[in-house]
C-alpha cells in the first residue's frame, strides 16, 4: 500500500510549522488539519460486516476538504451528473491562459484580487473578441477553472476554458458557429487580455499596479487554444478532471523517508513520467502554496452558461437540435446505464462486495478544557 498526503504531513508538518510559522495561513492550518482527520474516526462515519470473512469493517468519513487528495470520486460524478442537461450540442474548444512570470510574485502576495481578475478578465476578453463581428460576432458559453501549479508543485497560476464553438447572436435569434477547428486569433486574445488587465488594474488597485514590472504590459501574453470535438459526454469526463484536479494525487507518491518525499511528475516536453525528490518540509512549502483562500471560487460560468442567463441556454440547445441530423435508432438498445451507484464498501480484507450495514459511528464529541 502506497503512502499518503496525510502520512507526509503527519511526519513534516510540525517541521514546517515551526519553520514557516509566518507562512501558515488560516486556509493552510485548516486543510493540514482536515487531511489528518480524513478517513479517521475523528470525523466519524458507518459499521459494517463482512458475511465472508466474518471481519467488521468500518468506513469513516472523508474531510470533504477541497484541497484533499481523497475527497472528490463522488463530488466529481455529482458535477458531472448536473452538468449534463447544460451542454450544448456543439464542438468545444479548451482554451488555456497563463500569467507573465513578472506578475507572478504579486498574485502570490494578493491573491484573491489576482485570481479573480484572471478569471474575470480572461472571460470578458474571449467575450468581447468573440462579439466582434469581425471574429465571431456573438456570445459563446465559457466554463472557467483556476489553476496554480505545474507538474514539480512549483507556483503557476493559468485558467482552463471550455468554450462552447460558437454562440448566440446579438438578437438571439440564431446560433453562429466557429469555423471548423478554429475559434478565435490567439494573438488577438493575448494582446486584448493584456490590456484590460493593465486597465483594470490601473482603476481599481493603483497601488498594485505600481508594484507591477512594467515589461509585462510590453511583452506577449501566453495563451493557448485548441479543439476538443462534439462529444458532449467526453468534453465532460475531460474538463471533471480539471475541476476537481488538486496540486498532487496520491497515486503520485512514490516514496518517503525521513528526511525526503519523492513523487512522479510528467515531463511534458520530454513526453516522459519523471521522479522528482523534495526535503518534506520544501513538499509542504510547495503544496500549501496551492491551496486556496477561504470562499474563494475556483469555478466560474460565464456567457451562456451564466445561471443568469438559463432560460437563453435552453432556447439555444432547442436550436441546436432542430439543427441536427437526426440520428438513426439502434436495432438493439442497451439498456441505460443507472446515472448514480450508491457506495458500497469492499471488505479490505476478502474484496468481498456484498457486506452488511450494521450502524452508523457518530463523531467524537470534543470535550471541554
Amino acid at each position: 500500500m502506497g503512502i499518503s498526503l496525510a502520512d507526509v504531513l503527519r511526519r513534516f508538518a510540525p517541521a514546517y510549522q515551526q519553520r514557516y510559522p509566518a507562512a501558515l495561513l488560516p486556509s493552510h492550518q485548516r486543510a493540514i488539519r482536515d487531511i489528518l482527520a480524513c478517513r479517521t474516526p475523528a470525523l466519524g462515519g458507518h459499521l459494517w460486516h463482512c458475511p465472508e470473512c466474518d471481519q467488521d469493517v468500518y468506513v469513516y468519513h472523508g474531510c470533504r476538504n477541497r484541497a484533499c487528495p481523497a475527497c472528490h470520486a463522488a463530488q466529481t460524478q455529482q458535477w458531472l451528473r448536473d452538468r449534463q442537461a447544460e451542454l450544448l450540442p456543439c464542438p468545444y474548444f479548451h482554451l488555456t491562459t497563463t500569467v507573465p512570470q513578472g506578475l507572478r510574485d504579486l498574485f502570490r502576495s494578493h491573491q484573491k484580487v489576482f485570481y479573480d481578475l484572471l478569471m474575470s478578465l480572461t472571460a470578458r476578453c474571449v467575450m468581447d473578441v468573440a462579439g466582434n463581428p469581425r471574429h465571431l460576432g456573438a456570445m459563446p458559453g465559457i466554463l472557467a477553472v483556476l489553476h496554480t501549479w505545474t507538474g514539480t508543485l512549483d507556483y503557476h497560476p493559468h485558467v482552463h476554458c471550455l468554450v462552447t464553438g460558437g454562440g448566440v447572436s446579438p438578437d438571439g435569434k440564431d446560433w453562429i458557429a466557429t469555423r471548423p477547428g478554429f475559434f478565435l486569433p490567439v494573438r488577438v486574445l493575448s494582446r486584448h487580455l493584456r490590456q484590460l488587465f493593465a486597465q483594470t488594474l490601473k482603476q481599481k488597485h493603483p497601488e498594485l499596479f505600481a508594484l507591477a514590472p512594467a515589461q509585462v504590459w510590453q511583452q506577449e501574453w501566453v495563451i493557448n487554444c485548441i479543439p476538443w470535438g462534439q462529444g458532449e459526454h467526453g468534453v465532460l469526463d475531460y474538463l471533471a478532471r480539471y475541476v476537481f484536479r488538486i496540486a498532487i494525487t496520491e497515486r503520485r507518491l512514490l516514496g518517503m523517508d525521513d528526511r525526503t518525499v519523492t513523487f512522479q511528475y510528467k515531463d511534458r516536453k520530454a513526453n516522459r513520467q519523471r521522479s522528482c525528490r523534495l526535503e518534506g518540509t520544501e513538499f509542504i512549502r510547495r503544496y500549501l502554496q496551492h491551496v486556496l483562500p477561504k470562499g474563494f471560487h475556483k469555478v466560474r460560468y460565464y456567457g451562456l452558461w451564466n445561471p443568469r442567463r438559463r432560460g437563453q441556454m435552453q432556447q439555444v440547445r432547442l436550436m441546436l437540435q432542430l439543427q441536427r441530423p437526426a440520428e438513426p435508432l439502434a436495432e438493439d438498445p442497451a439498456k441505460p446505464t443507472p446515472a448514480f451507484c450508491p457506495f458500497t464498501p469492499v471488505c479490505p480484507h476478502c474484496g468481498c462486495d456484498e457486506l452488511v450495514y450494521l450502524r452508523e459511528i457518530p463523531r467524537p464529541r470534543s470535550r471541554s478544557p
